[in-house]
């Protein structure tokens, strides 16, 4: 399948989808649990009544490929900043813009905000470069666990 063949339709998503969008979760945080050899990354053990908790204070979008959720993102904003957190996208369709479409789709929700921020773990190369592309500047380092070095990350509105 080329990338130009794959139409994505980026729309919000709802408490029904929760448990659809965990396991997609789980799935795409599997890599990172291999990468940094720590299976208790926060991702991969939230829990569904957590995930549909998350829903009261973020907002969620999903990405829908011939009517199946294959990615999802979620914000919120605090104090003028949107908060971005857990840029998902099902391993099988991986590569191929959703990601970006995802994240530009969750900056127009929260337009009104004057900065952005997010983190992603130090060896997670793929995500670094994504959002480093989009315009995405690393602010600070703070370790998540004894394996894992998060790399917080700002775009700022000018």
């Amino acid at each position: 399948m080329n990338i130009s063949s794959i139409t994505i339709d980026i729309c919000e998503a709802s408490e029904q989808d929760a448990a659809e969008m965990l396991a997609i979760q789980k799935l795409a945080f599997h890599g990172q649990g291999i990468l940094y050899n720590d299976f208790t990354l926060p991702p991969l053990v939230q829990t569904l009544e957590e995930l549909v908790r998350d829903f009261r204070t973020y907002a969620f979008l999903k990405a829908l490929y011939d009517g199946e959720i294959v990615g999802s993102v979620r914000g919120r904003s605090e104090g003028g900043t949107c908060q971005i957190s857990r840029l998902i996208v099902h391993p099988d369709y991986q590569n191929r813009s959703i990601g970006k479409k995802l994240m530009h789709a969750i900056e127009s929700k929260f337009s009104g905000a004057s900065r952005y921020e997010l983190f992603t773990g130090d060896k997670s190369e793929k995500n670094l470069a994504l959002y480093g592309k989009l315009g995405y500047r690393m602010y600070k380092k703070k370790p998540q666990s004894t394996k894992v070095m998060l790399i917080c990350m700002e775009k700022r509105k000018d």
